[in-house]
């Protein structure tokens, strides 16, 4: 299964932390990471946004087809957004819309085998990959990539 941990872009300050929306530098990013993600994705993924606005404006930019889940709200825990994205047994391509610390957290339990405070750019990706060899769960980094190392000639 894959699971791409997609962190939304920049977004305005607020004390609303679920009304808070896109910046242009946002929309920016959004637009460039799913330009590039779209391109490389299969067709059969799944999207998975929070309740936050920024998230979803973030997905709407790869797809207006996403589902919007509470279980991945920004005080979510590694289990519950774990849960709500069916690791590792989703059938599909997981993308997942969401926010930090646990999208760092996640990363650093797939791929070192415990939960620490790794950083994870504004509108940058993550993607995960596992995969069963001889009975043994595997997970792999397949990719690292912040909006900031692409640009709109990029394909």
């Amino acid at each position: 299964m894959d699971l791409i941990l997609w962190r939304h872009a920049e977004a305005e300050e607020g004390s609303n932390d679920l009304a808070r929306e896109l910046t242009r530098k946002g929309q920016q990013q959004a637009g460039l990471m799913a330009a590039w993600l779209r391109l490389r994705l299969p067709r059969d993924f799944q999207l998975l946004a929070s309740e936050a606005r920024r998230s979803q404006q973030t997905a709407a930019f790869l797809s207006k087809n996403y589902r919007v889940l509470p279980e991945i709200n920004p005080d979510a825990t590694v289990e519950s957004v774990l849960k709500a994205s069916h690791w590792p047994d989703a059938r599909h391509p997981i993308v997942l819309v969401g926010h930090q610390p646990y999208i760092g957290m996640i990363a650093s339990q797939l791929i070192g085998g415990e939960a620490q405070m790794w950083n994870v750019k504004k509108g940058g990706v993550w993607w995960i990959s596992q995969r069963v060899r001889h009975s043994i769960a595997q997970n792999s980094l397949k990719l690292v990539l912040n909006p900031g190392m692409l640009t709109a000639s990029d394909d």
